[in-house]
């Protein structure tokens, strides 16, 4: 395989498992950034731009990363709450009344990051156009009844997600989630990552789709527990729902789509815009730091553990972060981030300095864990001697 880009002195582990990835984990087209301590310190990338071509990948090649965009929209609703404009613990109706409907009238701004605000579905799903029309989309959530009483229980927003952040942000800014990206996270660092792609930008992004996974030494395939797999082939399981809150499943290849602002699954990011945002929410990168040590604290302090209601496993979250736990392995203890199902995988770790960004264009059937990642933040941890 052909890999190019740079790698420090001391990060050659990293390479090593990117390469890897290729020839022995099926990846087709990736990237892979590090920064440590605000200095980027692995940009390597390899393979096909399209998933089912043959053009190779550049170097700003960009993909959509799924559910990785989680910890975009977090980082905004954290931000306007260092600056003094979002309370964590008002009720979400301070800011949006029409959301008091349902019995969701005690529902917090904390409960919405941390997945315990009890909206994971949708009794009528929404299809591309109306998820992508702020106000119907905001109207149908605030609407819906809640599946448990909000607070009391966690479990993964998939979809929902977007019209929650995304909805307070409007209403607190006046102002889209993906403008505000793009104002006022993109802007200043110079990122390559978006929240409603722009047309002028289409023609770097790649096409994404689902790959088949190799099998393992022996010739066998793991496979999910018992519980997970029932909860996936069961339509009226709150986790089939929580995904399928859009209907029917949109093409992430369609331009409709990618220029949605979706901020639960629809971002489109290179390896080395994902790595530099988390390198700046925990530090500065060229004279930008994105959070204040108290808002890294917050992000990171556990809202959430224990079995989740939509993913039937033991999940942890921050505020709009997975933690480091046996559903989502990072770094170390102290890191937080969010993977995009089937694939990306963004994360920082404060102790170490570390900011990750992983992104491919085939995308696997795991959730939050997936090999290829997880073979790359095993490398880091060699590299840095952890």
């Amino acid at each position: 395989m052909d890999v190019n880009g740079t790698v420090a002195e001391g990060f050659e582990p990293v390479r090593d498992a990117f390469v890897r990835n290729f020839e022995a984990l099926g990846d087709r087209g990736a990237a892979v950034t590090v920064y440590r301590d605000g200095r980027k310190v692995v940009d390597l990338w390899g393979g096909t731009r399209d998933v089912d071509g043959t053009e190779p990948w550049q170097h700003g090649t960009a993909q959509i990363v799924r559910s990785a965009t989680k910890g975009v929209a977090a980082a905004v609703l954290l931000m306007l709450v260092q600056r003094g404009r979002l309370d964590l613990d008002a009720p979400v109706g301070h800011y949006w009344p029409e959301y008091k409907a349902a019995g969701k009238e005690r529902t917090l701004v904390r409960h919405v990051l941390a997945h315990r605000a009890g909206v994971p579905v949708l009794d009528r799903p929404l299809t591309l156009a109306e998820a992508a029309d702020p106000d119907l989309a905001a109207a149908a959530v605030a609407a819906q009844a809640p599946a448990w009483e909000p607070g009391a229980d966690h479990g993964y927003h998939a979809q929902t997600y977007s019209w929650l952040t995304g909805e307070l942000v409007r209403r607190v800014t006046g102002r889209s989630i993906g403008d505000w990206i793009a104002d006022e996270v993109a802007g200043p660092l110079g990122l390559d990552l978006w929240v409603g792609l722009p047309a002028a930008v289409a023609g770097r992004v790649g096409r994404v789709a689902q790959v088949e996974a190799p099998a393992a030494p022996g010739g066998l395939k793991t496979r999910p527990k018992r519980a997970v797999s029932a909860a996936y082939a069961d339509p009226d399981s709150l986790t089939r729902r929580a995904f399928a809150a859009i209907t029917p499943m949109p093409d992430e290849n369609d331009p409709a789509y990618r220029t949605a602002v979706l901020p639960a699954s629809n971002g489109i990011a290179t390896a080395e815009g994902l790595a530099r945002f988390y390198a700046a929410l925990i530090g500065e990168v060229d004279g930008v730091r994105l959070f204040t040590p108290d808002s890294v604290e917050r992000a990171r302090a556990e809202q959430s553990a224990g079995p989740d209601r939509v993913l039937v496993v033991n999940t942890r979250f921050g505020l709009g972060y997975m933690l480091h736990g046996t559903a989502s392995p990072l770094l170390s203890p102290g890191s937080f981030g969010h993977p995009g199902r089937g694939g990306a995988l963004g994360f920082a770790d404060p102790e170490s300095g570390i900011a990750f960004g992983y992104v491919t264009n085939g995308f696997r059937k795991s959730v939050t864990a997936d090999p290829r990642a997880q073979a790359l933040v095993r490398a880091v941890r060699v590299a840095i001697g952890e």
